[in-house]
């Protein structure tokens, strides 16, 4: 008598679809392994759309109430601060390659620009786009690693956990150049100290994006890639870097970072 096999498929293999998904060859985890791999399963599985950060995404630094800086930063890209008063934005102009908004006068000179209501449109994309991220539907992966994440290699897909997450070794983001990771993490997010979030295969910073309910700490001389979206505060620790954007619904503080924006 011949026993038929069947193939399991992952959760995110079903035909009904979220919003602003597409359909593909399914992905598995392999048991054992800290990757994940292409399945030879043909399933459905959903292709999650970037999200849309809106004008917000011209930002290289987007906060609600400020940015503290130690000298010397260099940001690549816009930095805006509001409903918070310019003065809040600790940054000299020489530190920024792009435009320094301001809701008012007391912004930094000679390059800020006041535009109070280009940043309330700003920050109001900001906010849609955290809950965008928040509320994408069938999780590929639930609470991977219990929250560390450290020393995985991380095919595209959506990941959700109920707690924080941690990164104490370096992370790998493997995929092509049109794959998106969206992270929604019910914690904080925690990359310890000179560890690296790195991409593979031609993957892009611009898909990438990190919903954090709780802070946002990227350790000392750590590097991260992508967009982080935080619901409170991202504080970059000296000599951090980060290849993206650094979009908070409270403070940004930086000590002698880079932060490049991603197009």
């Amino acid at each position: 008598m011949r026993i038929k096999t069947l193939s399991i498929v992952p959760i995110a293999a079903i035909s009904m679809l979220a919003a602003g998904t597409t359909a593909v060859a399914a992905a598995t985890e392999t048991p054992g392994t800290s990757a994940t791999v292409p399945s030879t399963t043909s399933a459905v599985v959903a292709v999650r759309a970037p999200v849309n950060l809106g004008t917000a995404g011209n930002f290289a630094i987007l906060s609600k109430s400020g940015v503290t800086d130690v000298y010397a930063s260099t940001i690549t890209g816009n930095v805006g601060a509001s409903p918070i008063s310019g003065s809040a934005i600790g940054l000299r102009c020489t530190e920024v390659a792009g435009t320094i908004y301001s809701v008012d006068a007391a912004g930094p000179l000679p390059c800020r620009v006041t535009d109070a209501p280009g940043l309330t449109t700003a920050v109001g994309n900001m906010e849609t786009a955290y809950t965008d991220a928040a509320g994408r539907t069938l999780p590929d992966f639930v609470n991977l690693g219990a929250g560390e994440i450290g020393g995985l290699t991380l095919t595209p897909g959506l990941y959700k956990w109920s707690t924080g997450v941690s990164i104490s070794n370096d992370v790998t983001l493997s995929g092509g150049p049109n794959d998106v990771w969206i992270f929604q993490i019910a914690g904080t997010l925690n990359e310890a100290p000179a560890k690296h979030v790195t991409l593979l295969g031609g993957a892009q910073a611009k898909n990438v994006f990190w919903q954090s309910a709780g802070a946002v700490t990227i350790g000392t001389t750590a590097h991260f890639e992508g967009t982080v979206l935080a619901q409170t505060m991202i504080a970059m620790n000296t000599g951090a870097s980060i290849n993206g954007r650094l979009l908070a619904q409270t403070a940004v503080t930086l000590q002698q970072n880079a932060v490049t924006r991603t197009l």
